[in-house]
């Protein structure tokens, strides 16, 4: 299933299925237009979301939210592509041997097409292409055997980076990783059933139709179980926790290619859908 959070015009927020250009509105079925709340009923529920079809929208006609309402963590691990890691290497920039995470402050978290703000302190505002991976309920000590049973499913992600500020003013990086605006996900939640595997996905980044990163999730270092295995070793994971696994070689930082305004980054996942944000000025 491909569960999104809408709206029409200036109409609150509502939980909707995705099917093909439509969106059916199930907050009446589940109870809810929380999906975090939601995600643990999820597989007890996907009878009844399927069944409902009384009323739907065409997606042409409704605004998309950020899929995860209110996450409790957003997590980023570093350098986890191979190619990544090697032009980091190249760069002058160290390599960890273990699994090196961050966190994105969960203020950053903005719709799939909502803008991205270029803070007037940088110029050196980068994307970075992710798959986003949603823990589907409360866990803690999960093996990598058993990491995929916790997954409620996937997003696309952008992990937007003041670069500026992220190799001289953060060197833990949250601060550097979480401006306003600079975690723009969606544009759906898609089941972790839909998915056959997603370690076998093509991720695609473009800024004004050039593709600047184009990359199979089959690269990782630390593949999405090893994460989660790792992750849960030290503190409980929650629904609707978001893990970013990781960008592919092409950020902006190895091209000397930073974002401006007006700029419009879409970032797309085989069998997920797209994101799109316009970099708009600081006001």
């Amino acid at each position: 299933m491909k569960i999104a959070r809408f709206h029409t015009a200036e109409g609150p927020t509502r939980l909707g299925r995705v099917d093909g250009d439509r969106v059916i509105d199930i907050s009446d079925v589940v109870g809810d237009t929380s999906l975090r709340s939601i995600l643990p009923l999820l597989p007890s529920l996907k009878h009844e979301i399927l069944a409902a079809g009384s009323l739907s929208h065409a997606l042409a006609d409704v605004v998309l939210e950020a899929p995860i309402d209110n996450p409790q963590k957003y997590l980023g691990i570093g350098m986890n592509y191979k190619e990544h890691a090697e032009e980091a290497r190249a760069a002058g920039i160290p390599v960890p041997e273990n699994q090196m995470w961050f966190n994105k402050q969960v203020s950053c978290v903005v719709g799939p097409y909502d803008g991205i703000v270029k803070p007037n302190l940088s110029e050196a505002l980068d994307y970075e292409i992710e798959l986003g991976v949603v823990i589907g309920r409360r866990c803690k000590h999960v093996s990598v055997e058993d990491a995929r049973s916790v997954i409620a499913g996937y997003l696309v992600t952008n992990d937007v980076s003041v670069r500026d500020w992220l190799q001289k003013k953060s060197p833990t990086f949250t601060l550097g990783k979480s401006f306003d605006t600079h975690g723009p996900i969606g544009p759906w939640l898609t089941t972790d059933d839909e998915i056959a595997d997603p370690h076998d996905l093509r991720m695609t980044l473009s800024v004004n139709g050039e593709v600047r990163q184009d990359w199979p999730t089959n690269d990782m270092v630390h593949d999405i179980y090893e994460q989660i295995a790792y992750l849960s070793q030290v503190f409980t994971l929650m629904p609707g926790d978001i893990l970013a696994t990781g960008t592919p070689a092409g950020i902006g930082a190895t091209q000397g290619k930073f974002l401006k305004v007006g700029d419009v980054v879409r970032a797309e996942i085989q069998g997920l859908g797209h994101i799109e944000n316009r970099v708009i000025a600081e006001s």
